[in-house]
């Protein structure tokens, strides 16, 4: 993504293709089409930092994109996704979805930790505060 610092903190690349249900009538991406794309990066991410168990307790409390280029149907793309900070209770990714040489969507999102028995964000664990604030860069594996 950039140099500022990300190349530490974990990141990944998926490889997909745009699916016939990621389209509307116009016949390109839907636009909730890339937050499912970034959230099936961020599971891949969560999996290979062995966090996956987050999952249920990981709500989504700021997302934001700027939409770039149009995708089609059947055309290739690819998701990169950075963790851009992690902080006591919340962490902010950063993303960029590609298809063949350009660039559709930039964004980020941010997760908090949530307790069942709490209304509000709880602290991350040592555990989970290490899983994601290291690992570098994940290998990019097209199966994924």
């Amino acid at each position: 993504m950039s140099d500022n610092g990300l190349a530490v903190l974990p990141s990944v690349v998926v490889h997909r293709r745009v699916e016939w249900h990621d389209t509307d009538a116009a016949g390109h991406h839907h636009h909730g089409a890339v937050l499912r794309w970034v959230e099936s990066a961020e599971s891949v991410l969560l999996r290979r930092r062995g966090v996956a168990d987050l999952f249920g307790r990981i709500p989504r409390v700021h997302y934001e994109v700027d939409y770039r280029a149009r995708l089609w149907f059947g055309q290739p793309i690819q998701v990169e996704l950075a963790v851009a900070a992690v902080g006591e209770k919340s962490v902010r990714y950063e993303f960029v979805v590609r298809g063949d040489d350009v660039v559709a969507a930039t964004g980020n999102m941010v997760i908090t930790m949530a307790a069942p028995d709490s209304p509000r964000a709880v602290p991350w664990s040592a555990e989970v505060r290490a899983a994601l604030s290291t690992g570098g860069r994940q290998a990019s594996d097209p199966a994924d």
